[in-house]
């Protein structure tokens, strides 16, 4: 079996980034919890998941702070996945990797789900990456400043 190279101690907030989410059935699965999923058979039937991937990615996203387990709503004996601050800081990610999928991977006038303002029914605004006084930046415009080694 191959081992998983670990990233939780990179200077790149990326790489631990990627470290803690792990894959995209996790990715997959905090989108499923933003939409409403908090069961086990919810995520499983959304996502077509063997069950074992399924309790691992859940087991991983609870000790990651991603999810919580907590006791289910209608107080029987299950167990529900909720989001934590930290997932739902993961939201500008989520509409984020959305909007890239709109704009490359669906033909004009394709078919597909669509994010809409609860308050207003409205598609959401393209996210814009802005500088500190605004002003709309693009790669070009931006430098990563790495860490010297001590």
């Amino acid at each position: 079996m191959v081992t998983r190279t670990r990233f939780d101690d990179s200077d790149c907030p990326v790489a631990r980034s990627v470290d803690a989410i792990g894959d995209w059935w996790s990715l997959l699965i905090v989108r499923d919890a933003f939409d409403g999923s908090r069961r086990f058979g919810e995520f499983q039937r959304s996502l077509g998941v063997a069950k074992n991937i399924l309790t691992a990615r859940l087991r991983t996203l609870v000790a990651g702070g991603v999810l919580d387990s907590v006791p289910a709503s209608d107080g029987s004996a299950y167990r529900e996945y909720v989001l934590t601050e930290k997932g739902k800081a993961l939201f500008p990610v989520i509409v984020a990797l959305r909007q890239w999928g709109e704009q490359n991977f669906f033909a004009p006038g394709e078919p597909h789900s669509q994010l809409v303002d609860r308050r207003q029914g409205h598609r959401l605004r393209a996210l814009e990456v802005l500088s500190e006084d605004g002003r709309r930046l693009n790669p070009d415009d931006t430098t990563v400043h790495k860490v010297s080694a001590q």
